[in-house]
């Protein structure tokens, strides 16, 4: 049996309180439930609220070095979450899954108090189901994203496990930094404008047909800056406790 928890949100139009949005399919009680704890430790990039899942280990929601799927595409190209949380409840590996809404914005920027840098939400796990992945736009980017594939949930009540992230480029979409075409919300959280209102719309004379891989972070030489927009890795630490 398996549990499966969804929040459908376009995600990246909403810009209010983060509002946590999980609700149960199952019928039955959990094995387990986790406190899944993520926190942005860049200085000028915003994240998408966080995609989390619990699964079994055939389930591989990203790999470095592989193509991106669709909903990890969607995510890192135009925030949209709905296409990678449809393909997650489909997933008969997937036990349950969760998201926000609102972004998660580092402190000292012009709208950090949209949303706190740190996020937390509570998923649950079965025996077998004992992985737990995440994606997250980096949302001052053509391309890029954050996330963890299958790391081990914590086995026993009270344990917890960590990880560092580091930042990802999807390899669909060319790193043009030109803030018309990347996603509106940047210009407006990070307060670095250049006029244009920017798209959440894939634009295939952009597209790349590329793999997963480290991302280089930002060049410069257009409208992103290295020195606001930049980062070092790793991006986001996550921690994950076991509570139940």
């Amino acid at each position: 049996m398996r549990a499966r928890g969804i929040a459908r949100t376009a995600a990246l139009a909403a810009v209010g309180a983060l509002v946590l949005a999980v609700s149960a399919g199952a019928v039955g009680p959990p094995v387990a439930t986790y406190e899944v704890t993520i926190e942005n430790l860049t200085k000028g990039q915003p994240f998408t609220p966080p995609v989390v899942a619990t699964h079994r280990a055939a389930t591989d929601v990203f790999d470095v070095g592989s193509a991106a799927n669709q909903g990890v595409k969607e995510i890192a190209e135009n925030g949209n979450l709905t296409p990678l949380l449809a393909a997650l409840d489909a997933d008969r590996h997937v036990y349950d899954v969760a998201s926000l809404t609102g972004p998660v914005v580092p402190s000292g920027l012009p709208r950090s108090g949209v949303g706190p840098d740190t996020v937390t939400v509570t998923v649950t796990g079965a025996l077998g189901a004992n992985r737990l992945s995440f994606v997250s736009m980096l949302i001052c980017t053509n391309d890029g994203f954050t996330g963890a594939d299958s790391l081990l949930l914590p086995n026993r009540v009270g344990e917890t496990a960590m990880a560092y992230t580091n930042g990802y480029d999807a390899g669909t979409e060319r790193n043009t930094e030109d803030l018309a075409d990347i996603v509106p919300p940047c210009q407006g959280l990070v307060g670095v404008s250049s006029g244009e209102a920017g798209t959440g719309t894939s634009d295939p004379a952009l597209a790349e047909v590329g793999v997963i891989r480290h991302h280089p972070g930002v060049a410069g030489g257009s409208d992103l800056l290295p020195g606001i927009h930049g980062w070092d890795d790793p991006v986001a630490k996550i921690t994950i406790e076991r509570v139940s």
